[in-house]
């Protein structure tokens, strides 16, 4: 527990940015890290429980095909837009949200302690993000148990479904790529 108005060990408070997508790794987030979908109903078959969904539009496809991920992280936006009426009274009986700060291109304190709480509890989370939820795939990836699955948004594309064992060290490494503080980023993450 702190005792200095809410600052991490670091200086930071929990929604300043502890990691920066820096220009030079954007390119790395454009090829999907798993199969693309556009039937939910096909990903689920696929998938291994728990699910983890990043995006609204992903996380209300999941819901629409009668599934409710363990956890999801939503912003109200895809691609930058608004999301759709439809897409937004699909996500709009959420009881369980807890709302975080994430500016966009970024990863907070306030975020990967809620992604990696929310992974470890028993209900069903919806973390709504104030500003982006984009980056928080990677978290995701890191703190899912062996065995679960990770669905993102590909623009343009669909719902791309990633098996955590065979993603979680390219996380850590796009992790470790970003500006920042990785070594608390990861402390964060794996609770040490």
């Amino acid at each position: 527990m702190t005792t200095d108005g809410g600052r991490g060990g670091d200086g930071t408070t929990p929604d300043d940015p502890l990691l920066r997508l820096p220009q030079s790794l954007r390119a790395a987030f454009k090829e999907p890290l798993g199969p693309v979908y556009t039937d939910a109903d096909a990903l689920l078959a696929d998938a291994a429980e728990p699910i983890l969904a990043v995006g609204d539009v992903v996380t209300a496809h999941l819901r629409r095909a009668g599934h409710t991920p363990h956890l999801a992280l939503v912003d109200g936006k895809t691609e930058r837009e608004a999301v759709s009426e439809a897409t937004a009274a699909a996500l709009s009986d959420e009881t369980a949200r807890v709302p975080v700060t994430n500016p966009a291109g970024t990863l907070t304190r306030e975020l990967l302690v809620a992604v990696r709480d929310a992974v470890a509890g028993t209900a069903s989370t919806v973390l709504h993000v104030e500003g982006e939820e984009d980056l928080a795939t990677l978290p995701a990836l890191v703190v899912a148990p062996d065995g679960a699955s990770v669905v993102y948004g590909q623009p343009g594309e669909g719902m791309v479904l990633v098996a955590t064992d065979e993603a979680r060290d390219r996380a850590r490494d796009l992790l470790g790529r970003m500006d920042g503080d990785t070594e608390t980023a990861l402390a964060l993450l794996t609770d040490e």
